[in-house]
């Protein structure tokens, strides 16, 4: 019985040995070393793509589309005919407004030459046979005076030869007053408002033709445009919009928070889900003037200007932007998981002998996995990682290096 109770005392001896020997071995803690590191600090957000230089082109007249010259995403130059409108109408009235034109011309041109043709030669005819009387009255009394000298004329043929004559000169007084007032002045400036009025009307259909054929304001790139030929348009009815799109804008939404880490010409990154394998870049061009609502959000509009070959970001289309706000080569940096953020302030647990001690320190940048340490430790020195134990000042500890 002694034997038997002395074997089974030796393993209960041993296990209570081996429990108070685990309870007086330290804690296992993984360690890293302080290292150099490029810190890259950026603020990743959400955006939109916008033109830098655009302009939009508008239907000034309403009517049916006839014919499509363009397709949207084409290239086109200022100027180029986007659409055609239907136009019979337009071209009806500027038909007869040169009909109008071609007539008023010719009645000035008649006025101009004294008044119409045919009244004309009547009176120029009857004018010509007056004046033929006329001077074969004169004749007529002349000699008639001659003969009354020699008493071979009487006083009453004289006397009737010289009514002959007046009756005469008054029929040629007659005709050229007609003539003088075929055509008055009042009848001049009268035809020449109506040729006014009808160049006016010409001027007016041309114009309102021109209407009906819509350019591009501008050259570039057409990336707004829906239009098919017997679409019905509207005046003011938006066509379509042309921007430059080598180098586009985007509008970065940044919380506020973190506004003041953004400066003007810091790198900007921009990726786009539809094409995640590119990456475009820029600077920011403006910062924000006032803080907006953007869901839940509190945000600056920070807006950048981006380099855009091949012209393949499209205005309003959403991407994610990524503002470089600092970079720091060779900082002297440690993992973002080493800090520690107590109530005696922020700081690691750093490695002495076989105990750890709490070191405060001082951050500069930081990027999304590790932060530069401007005071507190130095290169080579080793600080803890978070682990299953917890860790305490002055605690001895197993180092093992991570």
């Amino acid at each position: 019985m002694k034997k038997l109770a002395l074997l089974l005392a030796v393993p209960l001896l041993l296990l209570l040995w081996w429990v108070a020997a685990d309870r007086d071995s330290p804690p296992a803690v993984r360690f890293t070393r302080v290292a150099r590191q490029t810190i890259r600090s950026t603020i990743p957000t959400n955006g939109k793509v916008e033109p830098v230089n655009w302009a939009a082109a508008h239907s000034a007249t309403s009517g049916l589309v006839a014919s499509v010259s363009v397709e949207r995403g084409q290239k086109v130059q200022a100027g180029q005919v986007l659409i055609t409108l239907e136009s019979g109408g337009a071209r009806a009235a500027l038909e007869s407004a040169q009909a109008q034109v071609a007539a008023a011309k010719a009645q000035l041109e008649v006025e101009h030459n004294g008044g119409r043709l045919a009244d004309l030669a009547e009176i120029e005819n009857s004018l010509s046979a007056a004046q033929v009387q006329r001077a074969f009255a004169e004749r007529n009394l002349d000699s008639l005076k001659r003969l009354e000298g020699q008493n071979a004329a009487t006083k009453l043929d004289v006397q009737t030869a010289q009514d002959t004559l007046t009756k005469a000169q008054i029929q040629v007084t007659q005709l050229e007053a007609r003539k003088q007032t075929l055509v008055t002045g009042p009848d001049r400036e009268m035809s020449e408002a109506k040729l006014r009025d009808a160049e006016a009307a010409v001027e007016l259909a041309q114009h309102h033709l021109s209407e009906t054929v819509i350019h591009a304001p501008m050259s570039g790139t057409l990336y707004q445009f829906d239009l098919k030929p017997g679409a019905y348009v509207q005046p003011g009815d938006l066509v379509g919009t042309i921007g430059r799109l080598d180098q586009v804008r985007v509008r970065v939404y940044v919380d506020e928070p973190e506004l003041g880490r953004v400066s003007l010409g810091v790198p900007v990154s921009i990726r786009w889900d539809a094409k995640p394998d590119k990456q475009w870049w820029g600077k920011v061009d403006k910062l924000p003037t006032q803080i907006v609502a953007l869901g839940s959000r509190q945000v600056g509009e920070v807006l950048c200007l981006i380099e855009n070959p091949g012209d393949e970001l499209l205005p309003g289309v959403n991407v994610n932007p990524e503002i470089v706000s600092q970079v720091v080569a060779n900082a002297v940096s440690i993992p973002k998981q080493a800090l520690h953020y107590e109530s005696r302030g922020k700081g690691v647990y750093k490695l002495t002998g076989d105990h750890v001690v709490w070191q405060p320190v001082t951050l500069g940048a930081t990027d999304v996995n590790n932060v530069q340490v401007l005071s507190g430790v130095a290169l080579g020195d080793e600080v803890a990682l978070p682990g299953d134990s917890e860790i305490k000042d002055g605690m001895r500890v197993k180092a093992i290096e991570q």
